[in-house]
């Protein structure tokens, strides 16, 4: 019995909270919210807040593994990182202006298309594979070597699949190609939020201060490419692809033609991450801390605000504006009164080992070193 209490004593927490499902019915709700707008007049404020919400929520919980990531981002990341935007951002933005507009479309979304396929087949696999026989479940069939030049190069490490990835990539695949022929907006919010979940849980900031780093810098980049300049709005209208969600709204548009809200991904994914890095230390220290509960919040309510900012101005407004101080703010602010500011804020997570075999340069250059 004393063994029993031991063994249990070092299982850690990630493992106990680790599930092959998280959240269900968040990802119940998130696809009720994604199918009822086709049905019913949902009040579209409420759309966009709710689905938001319900993705940070269950990606969140998806993050969340038995074992640490074996990469994450560093602060120097996080300092390009805007910088690495600003220039794929207005680099889109001269495409539009230079080539016509159906031709960088189709273009750019073939190729996320066919990202799509691996990204939705991965995020809805967990939730169906149980329900294939097990005699079909455990198969798994291995690719022959072949190489992409620029693409993909599987000659070193075969592609293999099992059975049930093979039968939902064949389905996500058809879905996929009805989304490229129609560009139905229900479609393109299906693929937009696997997308997301999909970031949300293998992205991973490694410590909170690149988490605030970052966000600080997507603050003040997201301000400068809305107020400052017509870049962000003009590449959001005119890029038909599934980097951001679309919320049907009730009057329609003189021709009779639907008008939608949107949202981007990065609205999702960027302040998203840093709530699932909360969520984690509050899994590392087994919820004796609830610092979850005011970054999700703090999310919700930037996001909100973002919503009454947008209907009062009548004018397109930088998310990142609102949800980084509410995020940032509503932690800070938890830990302070908690007594735990600089524990909070000098966290960083455990960097597992990579496999035998798949350590990158990086990992060499730290062995030289």
């Amino acid at each position: 019995l004393g063994n029993c209490e031991k063994m249990a004593d070092t299982v850690s927490p990630a493992k106990q909270y680790a599930t092959a499902k998280p959240a269900p019915k968040s990802h119940i709700l998130l696809v009720l919210l994604t199918v009822l707008p086709s049905i019913v007049q949902v009040p579209v404020n409420f759309n966009i807040v709710a689905t938001a919400a319900l993705a940070v929520y269950a990606g969140s919980w998806r993050s969340v593994k038995p074992t640490p990531a074996t990469e994450s981002m560093t602060k120097s990341d996080a300092m390009r990182f805007p910088l690495v935007g600003s220039c794929v951002l207005f680099g889109l933005f001269l495409a539009f202006k230079v080539f016509p507009a159906w031709l960088v479309n189709a273009l750019l979304t073939g190729y996320l298309i066919c990202l799509a396929v691996i990204v939705l087949t991965a995020s809805v696999t967990p939730y169906f594979e149980d329900r294939f026989p097990a005699s079909i479940r455990n198969k798994t069939i291995t690719l022959p070597k072949f190489k992409i030049p620029h693409v993909i190069d599987a000659t070193k490490e075969q592609i293999s699949a099992t059975m049930p990835e093979l039968c939902i990539g064949v389905v996500s695949l058809g879905f996929c190609c009805w989304y490229y022929a129609t560009r139905h907006w229900m479609a393109n919010n299906v693929i937009g939020l696997a997308f997301s979940l999909e970031g949300l849980e293998h992205l991973s900031l490694g410590s909170v201060q690149t988490g605030a780093v970052l966000l600080c810098g997507l603050f003040f980049y997201d301000i400068f490419w809305v107020f400052c300049t017509p870049v962000m709005v003009s590449v959001a209208k005119n890029f038909d692809a599934p980097i951001k969600l679309l919320f049907p709204r009730p009057l329609l548009e003189a021709g009779g033609k639907r008008p939608f809200s949107m949202l981007g991904l990065g609205d999702i994914v960027i302040p998203g991450i840093f709530v699932a890095l909360i969520l984690r230390y509050d899994v590392a220290n087994a919820f004796r801390t609830r610092y979850f509960q005011s970054a999700f919040g703090g999310y919700a309510l930037g996001l909100a605000a973002t919503i009454v900012v947008m209907n009062v101005f009548n004018a397109a407004q930088p998310a990142l504006l609102y949800i980084v101080p509410a995020v940032l703010g509503c932690v800070g602010l938890h830990a302070w009164a908690a007594g735990e500011f600089w524990q909070v804020f000098n966290h960083s997570e455990e960097v597992g080992k990579p496999e035998e075999g798949q350590e990158g340069e990086g990992s060499e250059d730290k062995k030289k070193q």
